[in-house]
């Protein structure tokens, strides 16, 4: 782990896959390395932009070992079957706060959001129940959306470092602040 500072890095996880679609699910997996930019990744479309992309919700992310649990429990999730661009591991999943900053490629991200679930990713689950990843019933266990402050590209396989707020008041990873639980249904 590294500061914002500019101190050592040593990576905490990867880039395990990349998914993009023509607006809605599944995002399918696609062959970096692909360009990330403020307008998200090259190449994928949100169905309902209301809801889905700009600045702030430019990239969605998830956790590889999330995925892994929940199909073990018998769900038929996969990545991006949720819609999730890149799909992470070897993260803290908790630890991903708002104001977090990953560093991937040569692209830097700062996690603004969980991303609220909804019907469409209901296949997902064998009794349809998407709400097994809401950050309001189950913390540390969402997708999570993110703003890019670094342009750049990023190809699976590519280290991820957690890069730490200098700053307490925006992480601490004794107490995490709770996301956002403002809706995806209302415009930002």
């Amino acid at each position: 782990m590294s500061t914002l500072q500019g101190g050592p890095s040593v990576p905490d996880g990867r880039v395990e896959s990349i998914q993009v679609s023509r607006g809605g699910v599944p995002k399918l997996e696609i062959e970096g390395p692909v360009e990330i930019t403020a307008r998200g990744v090259a190449g994928d479309r949100q169905a309902n932009r209301l809801i889905h992309g700009g600045p702030d919700r430019a990239v969605c992310l998830f956790s590889d070992e999330i995925i892994a649990s929940l199909r073990d429990q018998g769900h038929p999730i996969d990545r991006g079957t949720t819609g999730e661009n890149l799909t992470l591991s070897g993260i803290e999943w908790p630890r991903l706060t708002e104001s977090a900053r990953l560093r991937f490629g040569t692209v830097e991200i700062e996690i603004t959001k969980a991303a609220n679930p909804c019907r469409n990713i209901a296949g997902s689950f064998s009794d349809g129940d998407f709400n097994r990843i809401s950050a309001k019933l189950h913390p540390g266990r969402a997708r999570l959306y993110a703003r890019v402050l670094t342009p750049g590209s990023v190809r699976a396989g590519d280290a991820v470092t957690l890069l730490v707020p200098d700053r307490p008041d925006r992480m601490s990873s004794a107490a995490p602040r709770e996301m956002s639980s403002r809706s995806d249904n209302a415009p930002e």
